[in-house]
């Protein structure tokens, strides 16, 4: 039976939880400065402390020297009893990492998405005949590999995917190049595969939950992120929650039809995807001399290209992306738009302000425009910190109080 409110149960499992959240910010700290930073009392602080060390839930991590007298313990959490584990899955390849209660950022692996000899290592490879389960667990065994942690830790998977999986039916849509995967019910086959809770969602509102939480979406009241890669969309972030759409689908822009007017730039294209996606893109660079043979190429080469290339290409790029974002623009009005993905990574600040220009220019509208910040992984990255977010949950949901 669980505790009821105001209980001495009820106030022992608050302040457990409280000492334990402290010492997931702060790090090691003593029985004294727990109490400080709780305004509990010095005896309140140390019986904490003993529940917990008892329960497993810390450890004595070190002395800590306070001048004259004795040394004094310094605690830690365990972290390591409950971990996740990130993962983006690409086209290209499989990416992912560990996440811990602490938000440790352990090492990325990489997996390339291709066809293997039997012979090769399983924990560093996915397995030959790709599917949903043997790439997941590759990528499990690989992330705690390079962590130096345990695969029997893992209790929450984070997906990233180039789709959207419909959280009524758990149908996964708008997803062409997963060989393998499920199209019906992908989580359900993950979860009794694996044996682990899993969350799926879209590679680009993984990203805009890194932008929140450590790019340039920090502090914002709301921001629409615009993803740009091989694939097309918009995720759109009001005060720190996304907007998903009933079916999951909400962004996926590159289906939109172009308007008349993006005749004048690019006679041809029938939708979005085909305006400003990664074959136009990719397309766009080869056409100022940026060589490579995919858009992945062509976009690292295109920092080293001459700088009249480089100019010329965001300058014909920009209306296009200008052009994809009034929709967006005119239903949503995001006061910030970010320019994410690969391309506008690649793009940087010189195309965010070509494109803020070319809106303000063309429409009514006049939101900020800024180029992502997040860096490496941003999909990754943002399933990462959804992660650390619910292993930490997980850990105080399950902390009781151990004496009445």
């Amino acid at each position: 039976m669980k505790n009821a409110q105001g209980t001495p149960g009820w106030l022992g499992a608050v302040n457990d939880r409280t000492a334990f959240s402290l010492l997931l910010e702060h790090g090691v700290l003593t029985r004294n400065r727990i109490g400080e930073l709780s305004g509990l009392s010095k005896p309140t602080a140390a019986q904490i402390v003993t529940r917990l060390e008892e329960a497993g839930l810390i450890y004595e991590a070190a002395q800590i020297s306070g001048g004259r007298g004795p040394n004094a313990a310094g605690y830690a959490a365990h972290t390591d009893r409950v971990l996740g584990v990130a993962v983006d899955v690409t086209p290209t390849a499989i990416h992912a990492t560990v996440a811990d209660a602490r938000g440790t950022e352990y090492p990325v692996v990489t997996l390339p998405v291709v066809t293997l000899p039997v012979a090769q290592h399983p924990a560093t490879r996915p397995a030959p005949g790709r599917s949903a389960l043997s790439d997941i667990r590759a990528a499990i065994d690989a992330a705690s590999l390079a962590a130096g942690t345990s695969p029997e830790a893992v209790q929450r998977l984070h997906i990233a995917v180039p789709g959207a999986v419909d959280p009524r039916s758990d149908e996964l849509s708008f997803a062409n190049k997963l060989p393998g995967w499920p199209r019906r019910g992908l989580r359900a086959h993950l979860e009794d595969g694996l044996a682990r809770t899993v969350e799926i969602d879209n590679d680009a509102n993984l990203a805009a939950i890194a932008e929140r939480t450590r790019g340039a979406g920090i502090d914002s009241p709301g921001f629409a992120l615009l993803w740009m890669g091989s694939g097309l969309g918009v995720s759109i972030d009001q005060g720190g929650s996304l907007i998903r759409g009933a079916s999951g689908g909400a962004g996926e822009i590159g289906y939109l039809p172009v308007p008349r007017s993006a005749a004048e730039l690019d006679p041809v294209a029938e939708d979005l995807q085909d305006l400003m996606g990664g074959t136009a893109v990719s397309r766009l660079l080869r056409s100022h001399g940026v060589q490579g043979r995919t858009l992945d190429d062509r976009l690292e080469r295109f920092a080293e290209a001459p700088a009249a290339a480089r100019s010329a290409a965001l300058a014909e790029l920009a209306p296009r992306i200008a052009l994809g974002a009034l929709p967006v623009l005119a239903v949503l009005d995001p006061g910030t738009i970010v320019l994410g993905g690969p391309i506008g990574a690649a793009g940087g600040r010189a195309l965010a302000d070509l494109v803020r220009t070319h809106i303000r220019r063309s429409s009514r509208w006049a939101p900020d425009v800024v180029a992502t910040t997040v860096g490496a992984h941003p999909a990754l990255r943002g399933a990462h910190d959804a992660l650390v977010t619910d292993v930490r949950t997980s850990l105080l949901e399950n902390i009781t109080a151990l004496s009445a």
